[in-house]
């Protein structure tokens, strides 16, 4: 999965990895601090809010459990234990978690999880009348996809400005994308999903770009993906960023506007990055990456969001996401075909980023089993 949980946790214990050298000659960021928000739920997978008015805050431990954080507080009673249906490790368990925009009157949500097998399932829940739990009985399959290898599962799920719920699936794993599954039209892997789940099954979106095209996967709204972990829409403008995870050498962050039709190919495994992965690979037909970062300042990309809250002005408009292994947190004003990134500050494993339902940030510190709120520096 994107951040390479227990792989390069090692990379952020031995310090080995430190900020470029550019990073210094950067421009003055936005004064920023983390705000311990709630501690005890450890190995965070999602942070996501129902839209419901309620101002809850609900997270995904990988797991299996979505807890419900309410009040400043961590609830007691668990929201959806799916423990018997996963098994945490790895790049592996509960990944993703999505409510449905009419959550208030149809009481939807949507997981993306591995079953025991290693195996993606994209599944339905429906919560109790009260809200305080999802009933397991109402569980319903929606999606499924065989996994070849334990990592790069992908993980995010998030409906877009459309109403259709899209799903981030990595390219298989192993490394280097041996069966070139990411470029391969007729698997779901190393794609971004779209779905319709307004009725009580998930059908392919109506104008998705390979719809009606023979022997392609129907679901694909992008492809040429390693392991997009995260990503997000823009609250205000609609926009769609995709934080990629690399290979050997490069992280990037990926840009669609609103007004896309989908179908762009972003270049995995013929180039990682901006660079050629296979060698004399041609940048015919590929999307560049709006933001590429090397080896001397991280190696997974924990993708985040463009800041739409009301409690740090100066943050407005930039696109705030990290690197798991460094720890390194950065803003980027989300304008133009190449964005500059400057420092906020350093939190320890940042496996997701979340908003509430006013647009205020929030970042899961993996191991420590903290959740931090953005905030303005005093």
């Amino acid at each position: 999965m994107t951040p390479r949980f227990p792989i390069r946790a090692a990379a952020l214990l031995s310090g080995v990895l430190l900020a470029g050298p550019g990073a210094a000659a950067q421009t003055a960021a936005p004064a920023v601090t983390f705000q311990p928000f709630v501690s005890g739920v450890t190995q965070v997978t999602t942070i996501a809010h129902a839209g419901d008015g309620s101002g809850r805050l609900f997270v995904t431990q990988q797991d299996g459990r979505v807890r419900v954080i309410a009040g400043g507080r961590v609830q007691p009673q668990v929201f959806l234990d799916l423990r018997s249906l996963t098994r945490a490790g790895g790049e592996r368990g509960l990944l993703g978690l999505a409510f449905d925009p009419a959550f208030r009157t149809n009481r939807r949500l949507y997981v993306h999880y591995t079953d025991r097998s290693g195996n993606t399932v994209l599944a339905r829940y429906t919560a109790a009348a009260s809200g305080t739990t999802a009933d397991p009985a109402s569980a319903k399959t929606l999606f499924t996809a065989r996994q070849p290898y334990s990592n790069h599962n992908g993980g995010q799920l998030a409906f877009g400005p459309d109403g259709f719920l899209y799903l981030g699936l990595g390219d298989g794993g192993s490394g280097g994308d041996p069966q070139n599954l990411a470029q391969n039209l007729s698997s779901p892997l190393g794609k971004l999903l779209r779905f319709d789940v307004s009725g009580d099954a998930a059908r392919p979106a109506p104008g998705n770009p390979f719809l009606t095209r023979s022997g392609a996967n129907p679901n694909i709204w992008a492809y040429g993906l390693r392991n997009p972990w995260r990503f997000s829409f823009d609250r205000q403008t609609g926009d769609l960023i995709i934080a990629d995870v690399g290979q050997n050498a490069f992280e990037e962050i990926d840009f669609q506007p609103r007004a896309s039709r989908g179908g762009e190919n972003y270049g995995w495994r013929p180039r990682e990055g901006r660079q050629c992965f296979e060698p004399n690979c041609s940048a015919q037909g590929f999307v560049d990456p709006v933001l590429v970062y090397g080896r001397q300042e991280g190696q997974s990309v924990t993708g985040g969001f463009v800041y739409r809250g009301a409690a740090i002005p100066a943050l407005k408009g930039q696109y705030v996401f990290a690197d798991f292994a460094t720890g390194t947190v950065w803003a980027a004003p989300a304008r133009g075909q190449t964005w500059t990134k400057r420092t906020l500050g350093r939190v320890d494993n940042p496996s997701t980023f979340g908003e509430d339902e006013r647009g205020e940030l929030y970042v899961a510190e993996y191991s420590s089993g903290r959740l931090l709120k953005l905030a303005p520096a005093r």
